[in-house]
C-alpha cells in the first residue's frame, strides 16, 4: 500500500500496465511474466523450417589453427576422468555449436561435462600434452561469439559445476562454483536478504563463471559498479591444468598483483574460472521503478541529470530505449505500453531502505519532471509484480529484435552527451537497406546498443555498418565493446578502443599463460598474420 502522503500524486504516477487480457501469467509466452531464457528461445528458433546456421568458418575469413584432433584414445581418457560427462552425440552437440542469436556455428563434436576444478585440471592437462583446442561455456549467452567453437574446439562446459560452497549472512560473501546460473543465484541470496551485484536479460540461463570470464555488466552496474570491484577472489585453471587458487574471500589484500584481475574479462582465453568469490549488498527493502515517456533525446539526457540530483543515493537503474523498441516489443512479444506513445522511453529503479522515505523522493522527482515538460506520461510501481512487469519491457528488446531476421547487434561506449546520435547517423546512413535501426541501453553508465535487423544476412550491409560504426565509436574515444565483451566477432576491432601498446602487452600476457594457444582460440585478441 502507497504511504498516505504519495495519495495525493497525480493518478499517472501510479497507473498499473495491463498484462495481456488484463491478466499476468508468470512464464507464459508473450506474457507479464518472467522472461523466455535465451536458450529456450534457441530452441523455438531450431524448428523445423528455420535455415540453418552457416557455419563461421565458411562465412568468415578465419583459418584453424594447427590444433590436434579428438581421436578414440583421446575419448576414452577423457571418459576415464569425466564417467558419464562425454557427449558426443550430433543431435545433443547442436545447440552448445550455435551462439543464441543464431549467426555463428561451430564444428566440435565433443562436448565435456566435468563436476569440480579437479576434473577441469585433469582435461586440461591432457588438450595440453596433446595439443587439443578447448572452448570453455558457460550458459552459452554472449552476444559476441566468445562461447561457441569456431571449428571443432572441444566445448568444456561448467553447466554441471553448480553448487554453492559457501555463504555468510553477516558480510553477504557468496563464495560457489562457476556453474550457478545466475537467476538461482539470486533467489539463494535473496532468502537470506542479499541480492546479487549483476542482473541481466539472460540471468535464466547465464552462468556466474560466464558473467566473470566477461566482465558481464547488466542492469546493476550504476548501483553496484563492476565485477573488477565486487569479486573478491576466484578459482581458475590454468591451460597446463594448473589449479590457481586465489578464492579469497577478504575485502582487502594488498599482497602483491591482484592476479584475479587478470581473469576478469578475459573471456576463457587465459584460464578456465571453476569458482567465485563475490561480494553480495544487502537485499533493498524497497524497490520503485518509473516507466516514463521522453519528448526527445535532449529531455532523456536532462531526466538523468535531474534524477540524479533528486534521487542521489536511492538511484540505482536509469535505461532508455527508442520508439522503435517499444514498437517491436509489443509486435512481437504482445507486451501492452503503459504509458501513451513517445519518441524515448526511460526506466528509473530506486532501491532503498525506507519505503516512504524513497517513494515520496521518487514522488518528487516525477512531479518535477512532468511539470517542467521534461516527461510527457508515466507510470510507477511498487509492488514486485508491477516492477516485473515494466521491466519486461527493456529486459525482453532482444528476445523482440531477434523475431525480426538477422540482427547486426553493437555495444558501445560513448560519452553521454553523444549517445544517440550514432543511430541518428546509422540510419540516414543505411536508410531502406534495414528494416530497422534502434538504439537502448545503460544511459546511466553511457552504454549504448546499437542494434540494426534485415530479413538476412547482408555482406554490403555489414560493409555500410562497419568499419564504420568503430570509426565513429573512436572518433568519441570511445569503446566498442561496454560489456559484451569481445569474442570473436570483434577481436580484430580493438585498434579502435586499445594502443597498440597495450594490444602487445595482451599477446605477451596470452603466451606467457597459455603458450600454446589453446583456451579459447580465435577470440579476444586480434588476428596473427
Amino acid at each position: 500500500m502507497l504511504p498516505r502522503q504519495l495519495l495525493a500524486r497525480p493518478a499517472w504516477l501510479f497507473r498499473c500496465p495491463p498484462g495481456p487480457r488484463g491478466a499476468c501469467v508468470p512464464g507464459a509466452a508473450g506474457s507479464w511474466g518472467r522472461p523466455v531464457g535465451p536458450l529456450a528461445r534457441r530452441g523455438c528458433c531450431s524448428a523445423p523450417g528455420t535455415p540453418e546456421v552457416p557455419l563461421t568458418r565458411e562465412r568468415y575469413p578465419v583459418r584453424r589453427l594447427p590444433f590436434s584432433t579428438v581421436s578414440e584414445q583421446d575419448l576414452a581418457a577423457f571418459e576415464r576422468i569425466v564417467p558419464g560427462g562425454v557427449v558426443t552425440d550430433p543431435e545433443a552437440l547442436q545447440a552448445p555449436n550455435v551462439d543464441w542469436i543464431r549467426t555463428l556455428r561451430g564444428s566440435s563434436k565433443v562436448l565435456l561435462r566435468p563436476r569440480t576444478s579437479e576434473e577441469v585440471s585433469h582435461i586440461l592437462r591432457h588438450c595440453h600434452e596433446r595439443n587439443l583446442a578447448v572452448n570453455p561455456q558457460g550458459g552459452n549467452t554472449g552476444m559476441v561469439g566468445g562461447s561457441i567453437p569456431v571449428f571443432d574446439e572441444i566445448i568444456l562446459s561448467t553447466a554441471r559445476m553448480n553448487k554453492v560452497l559457501s555463504f555468510h549472512s553477516v558480510s553477504g560473501i557468496l563464495v560457489c562454483q562457476a556453474g550457478c546460473v545466475l537467476e538461482e543465484l539470486s533467489h539463494y541470496v535473496e532468502e537470506r536478504d542479499f541480492i546479487m551485484p549483476l542482473d541481466l536479460g539472460a540471468k535464466g540461463s547465464c552462468h556466474i563463471g560466464g558473467n566473470v570470464a566477461t566482465n558481464a555488466g547488466g542492469l546493476r552496474f550504476l548501483r553496484y559498479g563492476s565485477l573488477h570491484g565486487t569479486v573478491l577472489g576466484l578459482e581458475v585453471v590454468l591451460a597446463d591444468g594448473t589449479i590457481l587458487d586465489c578464492l579469497t574471500s577478504l575485502r582487502k589484500d594488498n599482497t602483491g598483483y591482484d592476479l584475479k584481475q587478470l581473469f576478469i574479462g578475459s573471456e576463457g582465453t587465459l584460464g578456465v574460472i571453476t569458482a567465485v568469490s563475490i561480494l553480495c549488498p544487502p537485499k533493498p527493502r524497497a524497490v520503485n521503478v518509473a516507466f516514463l515517456g521522453c519528448p526527445g533525446f535532449a529531455e532523456v539526457l536532462q531526466t538523468f541529470s535531474t534524477c540524479k540530483g533528486m534521487l542521489g543515493e536511492i538511484l540505482s537503474a536509469f535505461e532508455f530505449m527508442d520508439a522503435v523498441c517499444m514498437q517491436l516489443v509489443v509486435r512481437h512479444l504482445h507486451l501492452a505500453s503503459p504509458v501513451q506513445e513517445s519518441p524515448f522511453y526511460v526506466l528509473i529503479e530506486t532501491s532503498g531502505s525506507n519505503a516512504g522515505h524513497d517513494a515520496e523522493k521518487l514522488g518528487s522527482f516525477l512531479e518535477h519532471a512532468l511539470g517542467s515538460g521534461l516527461v510527457t506520461d508515466g507510470t510507477m510501481a511498487t509492488d514486485q509484480t508491477k516492477v516485473k512487469m515494466l521491466w519486461a519491457l527493456r529486459e525482453r528488446i532482444a528476445e523482440a529484435l531477434s523475431r525480426e531476421g538477422y540482427v547486426y547487434k553493437y555495444d558501445l561506449s560513448l560519452p553521454v552527451e553523444r549517445l544517440y546520435d550514432i543511430v541518428t547517423d546509422v540510419r540516414a546512413r543505411l536508410g531502406p537497406h534495414a528494416k530497422h535501426v534502434v538504439g537502448y541501453g545503460h544511459l546511466g553508465d553511457g552504454n549504448l546498443h546499437l542494434n540494426v535487423t534485415a530479413e538476412a544476412f547482408s555482406p554490403s550491409l555489414l560493409g555500410a555498418l562497419e568499419p564504420h560504426v568503430y570509426e565513429w565509436t573512436a572518433r568519441q574515444q570511445g569503446s566498442v565493446s561496454a560489456e559484451h565483451g569481445v569474442g570473436f566477432r570483434k577481436r580484430d576491432v580493438l585498434g579502435y578502443s586499445k594502443p597498440p601498446k597495450a594490444l602487445q602487452l595482451m599477446q605477451q600476457l596470452k603466451a606467457l599463460l597459455d603458450p600454446k594457444g589453446i583456451l579459447n582460440p580465435y577470440k579476444t585478441l586480434p588476428s596473427q598474420a
